[in-house]
């Protein structure tokens, strides 16, 4: 059993989300599909050629490639990271200083990231996630299809939120604007978004 393939527990109660991510939207995204790219990505990454590589770089290997392994190591990338971008009374404008003035200087400051950020997910046709990355010294917003990400595109991810349905559907129906705002104003946790800016430079 590689350790790359392991599902972290989540760093907070199923119920600590509330009311903006249900107990049972986590139980479900956690427990049933993150679950699922574990078990699949690691039957996948057998035989692959591609074992003895850090995740990261398995999903940069893959994409192109195999596309079986590739959606699951991506996926299960994108989640070890999404269940650390959230946390209990996150969100609001409280960012760290280095963070915030490079959103002001690349950006065009907190309002105007905070709307494409919610437009890039408001407009990823399908599955997705909308992102800030950091690519070539500079911030920038985006949207990946399924389980893409900044990563396959020479970007380190410094946040990102998945709108593929089973993220929201629970809570939210099909109001996926109503869910980017909730999550983007009430569960960010900037600190993990800081660690990432800082590794990244």
């Amino acid at each position: 059993m590689s350790t790359k393939f392991t599902l972290p527990p989540l760093p907070y109660a199923y119920d600590a989300l509330g009311p903006y991510m249900s107990a049972e939207t986590l139980e479900f995204h956690h427990d049933k599909h993150h679950q699922a790219y574990v078990t699949n990505g690691e039957k996948l990454l057998e035989g692959s050629g591609l074992e003895i590589l850090a995740l990261e770089d398995i999903v940069k290997e893959s994409y192109g490639k195999n596309a079986g392994l590739f959606n699951n190591a991506g996926q299960h990338y994108n989640h070890v990271h999404f269940w650390n971008w959230m946390k209990p009374n996150g969100g609001g404008n409280k960012l760290p200083g280095a963070l915030a003035k490079k959103i002001d200087e690349d950006l065009g400051g907190f309002d105007k990231f905070r709307a494409d950020f919610i437009a890039a997910g408001t407009t990823q046709f399908g599955s997705g996630w909308a992102w800030l990355s950091l690519k070539d010294g500079k911030l920038e917003v985006s949207k990946t299809a399924n389980g893409e990400s900044p990563l396959i595109h020479n970007a380190h991810p410094l946040l990102g939120v998945d709108v593929w349905e089973h993220s929201y559907y629970i809570d939210y129906r099909n109001a996926r604007p109503k869910y980017l705002e909730a999550w983007f104003d009430n569960l960010v946790n900037w600190e993990h978004v800081e660690l990432l800016f800082e590794e990244a430079k």
